[in-house]
């Protein structure tokens, strides 16, 4: 897959977590566990960004991205791990506006953004 089609894919993908982790909130419970969903190289994209060869892992928009991809995940597990303890307010809180989560969201977008605009996308 082309790197410009992968992340416009994975914009659109990370997008559903909020949707996921609201209905882990509502509802307290999730078919996926925290430890899977802190697993940044499980997800479509985590895996192609992983398995690129080293010399499309040479540039500073790889490195940015890898680890945004990292803390993004870590903030979902997290998340959900509050959602299934029963924490709906704080895990509420770690999704809106200047959250936890929302921060690394919105943090690995830009940057995949910029990133895909460097690839031709």
């Amino acid at each position: 897959m082309a790197t410009s089609e992968a992340i416009r894919k994975a914009i659109s993908a990370h997008g559903f977590w909020k949707h996921h982790l609201r209905e882990a909130i509502a509802s307290g419970s999730s078919e996926m566990t925290p430890a899977h969903v802190e697993a940044d190289n499980e997800c479509v994209f985590g895996k192609w960004l992983h398995s690129l060869p080293t010399p499309d892992r040479d540039s500073a928009h790889y490195d940015t991205v890898h680890s945004l991809h990292a803390a993004f995940h870590k903030e979902a597990a997290k998340v959900l791990r509050l959602a299934l303890m029963g924490a709906k307010t704080e895990a509420s809180h770690a999704l809106e506006s200047g959250g936890t989560f929302a921060s690394a969201s919105a943090a690995l977008t830009r940057a995949m953004m910029d990133w895909r605009k460097t690839v031709g996308g």
